[in-house]
């Protein structure tokens, strides 16, 4: 088994402006994360929040002890996410063994102890820290709350899947869910929004091999993107804006870590606000 962990460390709004196109790559987007027979780990300084990979392919892999977390267990002193992009496979946690389908995710409480994957998913992992034991919770499609919005007219038809919610699953502190497009709709959260209070990671995937989206970060007055291809991660950092526009329909699984778990708090930003 292979496993990699890289460190991001966080930096500030008046650094990032200065950064040209391979410095904000650099920093803030991570390809090549989904690699047959690895477990791949981004272990960012915005709110520790870590993300990462696992694809088991043929055999089994066991995230246990990641030395970036000090902890003798990855989960000792934090809660994770993990949803599967892929088909179905397995995640074993605490004795139990929880089938996931595409498009399904599993909570993994503090202190759930090793974590093995198995099967033919492809598992996006995000992980955040916690103070209390949530129940671990495999959460199927038929439970997630489900919110449409937008319109064909402004090219924004789309919904919003929640999993990690106070009105789906108890979490100490982590968000997550996805956001799927209308064949023809391609904006997400725009008009653009800020929360200071938390940060923010991105998953797009099922975006097809010849498109790209266009992911926009930065302060409102001083706007930068990002290109983003299929399955590859962005991060977001409480001062930026998020929002991001695709050459065609695609899925993107969203993540937040902070203060509270209030999805709706954001602070709107104008559309005569951005530059």
């Amino acid at each position: 088994m292979t496993l990699k962990t890289e460190t991001r460390h966080a930096i500030d709004a008046t650094t990032a402006k200065s950064l040209d196109t391979t410095g904000l790559r650099d920093h803030f987007h991570k390809g090549g994360l989904f690699a047959t027979g690895e477990i791949n780990l981004v272990y960012t300084h915005y709110d520790r929040l870590i993300l990462g990979s696992a694809v088991p392919g043929s055999g089994s892999l066991t995230l246990d002890q990641v030395a970036e977390t000090g902890t003798p267990n990855f989960l000792d002193r934090r809660e994770m996410g993990i949803l599967n992009i892929g088909e179905t496979g397995q995640v074993e946690v605490g004795g139990e063994t929880y089938r996931l389908e595409n498009g399904e995710l599993l909570y993994v409480g503090m202190g759930g102890g090793p974590v093995t994957f198995s099967g033919a998913g492809r598992f996006y992992i995000t992980s955040s820290p916690a103070h209390r034991t949530c129940p671990t919770k495999l959460i199927k499609l038929s439970d997630a709350r489900r919110v449409e919005l937008g319109s064909r007219e402004t090219a924004n038809e789309r919904v919003i899947i929640q999993f990690l919610h106070p009105e789906v699953c108890e979490t100490c502190q982590l968000l997550m869910g996805y956001t799927q497009f209308q064949p023809g709709s391609l904006w997400n959260t725009m008009p653009a929004h800020l929360h200071d209070r938390r940060m923010e990671a991105y998953l797009y995937y099922d975006v097809p091999e010849d498109a790209r989206v266009f992911h926009f970060m930065g302060k409102p007055e001083e706007t930068r993107h990002i290109v983003m291809a299929n399955e590859e991660a962005v991060i977001s950092p409480p001062w930026s804006i998020h929002c991001g526009a695709g050459t065609a329909a695609y899925t993107f699984c969203w993540t937040m870590a902070g203060d509270n778990v209030d999805f709706t708090d954001m602070d709107m930003v104008g559309m005569d606000e951005l530059r």
